[in-house]
């Protein structure tokens, strides 16, 4: 008799949970970023519901440390379309999910002349919704200046480079 090869089961591919939701690209031209903190955030369901539908917005949202808690301020997230009644308010503050060292560390960082925390994303990591945060350092007006013209020489480097080298 003869044997039969056995095929191994085939794995169906996972789709990537990890998806960014919301980011604020500003951040890093306002702010100089010195430090990244990847923290959890309490949301309601119809928040998580918006914001995976992509009507989030963070672009003026800062974080505040109050009594201890760590609260994002001033983040759009657009009320669900399809709830009820028991839909969220859009600018209501959030609390952050961050350990007591943590929250201790922040806060002395911030209480240091010219720093704060912004958020820089908001995304899913295993199916629960994470923020990152900046601490950041603002940037004045020469720096911004600065940082346009590096990009732009950079920009002009890589043209250069693509014209001289066909295969690239």
């Amino acid at each position: 008799m003869r044997e039969r090869k056995r095929s191994t089961p085939v794995e169906p591919e996972k789709k990537p949970r990890d998806v960014e939701l919301a980011d604020n690209r500003r951040a890093f031209y306002n702010y100089a970023i010195e430090e990244r903190i990847e923290a959890g955030i309490a949301l309601l369901g119809t928040e998580i519901k918006s914001l995976r539908a992509g009507r989030g917005n963070i672009r003026d949202g800062y974080v505040r440390i109050e009594d201890g808690q760590a609260w994002l301020r001033n983040a759009h997230i657009a009320p669900w379309t399809h709830a009820a009644r028991d839909n969220h308010e859009p600018l209501r503050a959030r609390r952050l999910l961050l350990h007591r060292g943590e929250i201790g560390h922040l806060a002395g960082a911030v209480s240091q002349k010219g720093y704060t925390l912004v958020p820089l994303r908001i995304y899913t990591k295993d199916g629960r919704a994470k923020i990152e945060l900046g601490l950041a350092r603002g940037k004045r007006r020469y720096e911004k200046r600065e940082t346009i013209k590096q990009r732009e020489a950079a920009r002009e480097i890589d043209a250069a480079v693509r014209r001289r080298d066909p295969r690239a």
